[in-house]
């Protein structure tokens, strides 16, 4: 339990940094995020990706608000207790206000009670977090029907070319998918700093919060499936290779680093849940620039860093992509209501050599769900393909990733 006095220099001091706070590149999820609304809004999302600078920006929007941000080393030790010491204070420093914007209020165990207390007496609260599954686990059985989650990530293509006012071209899609898109390496250019995040993810996300006794393995596994960004991966393979105990082990190693946003699977499609469940699946990074920087193979195969921005763009607006595998493969179909709505693949560059197997995989797909049309996004080529009843549209992906399609 904090003193009074400490809580308060701590959130006056706080509220004053706001004032010379650079609030940078607007975040695309700003206009789609309702500060208003009677459920709690919940930004979720890897460490450094920006979650405390969209927060900032939707207080903007509030005429007054408190603002506290729970990882401040100055109040380490803050109880659930401490939550009414707390909005005591703000009361008193800065008088009645609607909104509380909390930053990383994970940090402090049963965080959830203060926030359904409020939002029954109609306050507002904008939360952030960086841990998916902590939150989802206290939100579901505190906060169940009363909050809307919104996922963050670092800089879209779009966002990046604001920060550096450019324009939507092959030369800056070359640039991004090399340099990824987390703010401050963007800005610095340090990639010591990214291979800092890492350490800082894997031990405080994934090593420390699990308890985790392997912390070599965990740390290894992690870099080896950053390294292998597109590749088919089985929690078997993941046991033999580290000499794990049981495939379990490499399942939940894999579940924590997907909870922490270091990275994503995607799955094989299948009708049944069993086989999807059961089948090889694919690993894609969190970030480029990310994976370049811990990972000295990655930055030299251009079509993964292709490949791996393209589910990024994906997966910022879908929750549900899998990959298609028959008798040829599609790299991600996207399912909508119940049904796949759209097929892409992904080849940095169309041949003569590899034009009917990148083809014939994305037909395959539009045959199996019934679609008229697919996309095959490139590094810098137009083309288009009418295979029977069927249109295959070639694309470069900075027209796609920047909207002018």
């Amino acid at each position: 339990m904090l003193l009074k006095e400490t809580l308060r220099h701590v959130a006056r001091t706080q509220m004053k940094e706001l004032e010379s706070f650079e609030y940078g590149v607007e975040r695309e999820e700003l206009k789609e995020i309702d500060i208003n609304s009677p459920y709690a809004v919940v930004l979720s999302g890897v460490r450094r990706c920006g979650k405390s600078t969209l927060l900032r920006q939707l207080a903007k929007e509030a005429e007054n608000f408190y603002y506290f941000n729970f990882e401040d080393a100055r109040i380490a030790g803050f109880e659930t207790a401490d939550f009414h010491k707390l909005d005591d204070i703000l009361h008193e420093e800065f008088g009645e206000c609607q909104h509380y914007f909390f930053d990383e209020v994970q940090n402090v165990e049963r965080w959830e009670l203060f926030v359904r207390t409020g939002l029954d007496h109609g306050k507002k609260f904008v939360l952030t977090g960086s841990n998916a599954s902590l939150l989802s686990r206290e939100l579901g059985t505190r906060l169940t029907g009363r909050h809307i989650r919104t996922e963050l990530f670092p800089f879209s293509y779009r966002e990046a070319l604001e920060m550096h006012r450019s324009e939507a071209n092959s030369e800056t899609l070359s640039r991004y998918l090399q340099s990824g898109g987390f703010p401050d390496y963007l800005r610095y250019n340090k990639e010591g700093g990214l291979r800092e995040l890492f350490n800082d993810i894997v031990e405080r996300d994934i090593i420390m919060r699990h308890k985790l006794r392997e912390a070599k393995t965990a740390k290894e596994m992690a870099l080896y499936l950053l390294t292998n960004t597109g590749k088919e991966i089985s929690f078997n393979s993941l046991k033999k290779v580290f000499n794990l105990g049981s495939a379990t082990t490499a399942s939940s190693f894999v579940s924590f680093f997907e909870d922490s946003y270091l990275l994503f699977t995607v799955p094989k499609f299948g009708y049944s849940l069993k086989k999807q469940i059961m089948n090889p699946k694919k690993v894609y990074s969190i970030d480029n620039g990310f994976s370049s920087a811990n990972s000295a193979s990655f930055s030299e195969d251009r079509g993964r860093l292709l490949e791996n921005a393209v589910f990024l763009h994906l997966r910022r607006k879908n929750r549900e992509i899998f990959y298609f595998k028959e008798k040829n493969e599609c790299d991600f179909v996207v399912k909508e209501r119940n049904r796949i709505s759209s097929a892409f693949q992904v080849c940095y560059e169309l041949s003569e050599d590899n034009k009917h197997r990148e083809i014939n995989g994305l037909t395959e797909a539009l045959n199996e769900f019934d679609l008229s049309e697919g996309l095959i996004l490139t590094f810098d080529q137009d083309d288009v393909f009418n295979i029977g009843d069927k249109k295959i549209i070639a694309m470069p992906a900075w027209k796609w990733m920047s909207g002018q399609c």
